[in-house]
């Protein structure tokens, strides 16, 4: 097992995590235990909480050493989390998936119905708190609901498209991804009153910490096991999602094979011949370069603040997350 990010590490963000844990269980209760169980579903299931961490570094990199953050930041991070939960119910309805976090899914428990409507009330209670936190952080949270719908759908328009382009894969991963980290951050910085340009080098931070974070999660679904995921590998493939190593080895030297195979579902075995053509012709290094550019955008943005605890647990999970990929993709 990889060991935790340098930012999930450090003592004061484990505190503020429970906390945002105990928000989160309270923040989905109601008075109908049915709705309450299935909202919580993939609460109890658990998860690393990095959205809700970089809310509260975000937030930290005020002082520099760690204190425990404001309760007003603590409901930021909450607001973050359960957008990025409803996507999740969301996510897996299209996906028809079985499992999420190694529990079943919301979906195949209870039905697309009630997954759906699950969803939809855990980002109706996202951005109820986010309007207790003001007008920005509620406008701001709309706006990244609507971003992440315009970078699935821009996902959904490119399925079984072997030509699709780089420069669509990054708009895509853009609002889905990358959207919703910057807001993380943007929402910390904002509720902690930060300065203007503070804000915005943290927005820019989690941008940029997004656009590698997916980057190295597509690498992951060609190189790694399932057993390394936690999921079934080679699950982009399979639903016709070509991700950036795959146009990368389209695109170079011997992509013809690959082409003939992609288009259409994959016949069984295919995908097992798909993944090793991805992985032999150097497309996943090349991919990791691009995930190190924005790597190095991420962290260059911090510099900015000045030093910091916080901001030095920011810039080393920009480093652990390559680090935490690099010997798989070795392997």
């Amino acid at each position: 097992m990889a060991p935790a990010s340098p930012l999930l590490s450090l003592p004061t963000v484990i505190d503020d995590l429970a906390r945002v844990e105990d928000a989160l269980r309270a923040s989905v209760r109601t008075e109908d235990p049915f709705l309450t169980e299935v909202a919580s579903h993939l609460i109890v299931a658990g998860g690393k909480r990095g959205r809700p961490a970089f809310a509260v570094g975000a937030a930290a990199t005020a002082r520099p050493t760690m204190e425990p953050v404001s309760q007003d930041v603590i409901m930021g991070a909450v607001s973050v989390e359960l957008v990025h939960l409803g996507s999740l119910y969301h996510d897996d309805v299209m996906d028809d998936a079985t499992t999420r976090r190694t529990v079943e899914s919301v979906n195949a428990r209870w039905g697309n119905l009630k997954a759906i409507l699950a969803g939809d009330f855990l980002l109706a209670r996202a951005s109820e708190i986010a309007a207790s936190l003001g007008t920005e952080v509620a406008g701001l949270l709309a706006n990244t609901i609507g971003r992440l719908c315009q970078g699935q759908v821009l996902e959904l328009q490119h399925t079984y498209n072997p030509l699709r382009t780089e420069e669509v894969y990054l708009a895509s991963i853009e609002g889905k991804t990358a959207s919703l980290f910057a807001t993380a951050c943007r929402i910390g910085a904002l509720v902690a009153e930060l300065p203007r340009d503070h804000v915005d080098a943290l927005t820019v931070f989690g941008r940029s910490f997004g656009m590698a974070f997916q980057i190295v999660d597509d690498v992951l679904d060609v190189v790694a096991t399932d057993e390394q995921l936690g999921k079934p590998a080679g699950h982009d493939l399979v639903e016709g999602v070509y991700t950036l190593p795959v146009l990368r080895t389209i695109a170079g030297p011997g992509g013809e094979r690959l082409r003939d195979l992609l288009g259409r579902p994959l016949a069984p075995g295919e995908l097992d011949e798909a993944r090793g053509i991805v992985r032999s012709n150097g497309s996943v290094d090349a991919a990791l370069d691009v995930a190190r550019r924005y790597v190095d955008e991420a962290n260059a943005a911090l510099l900015v603040l000045g030093p910091s605890e916080a901001a030095g647990g920011l810039a080393g999970a920009s480093e652990h997350l390559l680090s935490s990929v690099a010997s798989i993709a070795a392997a």
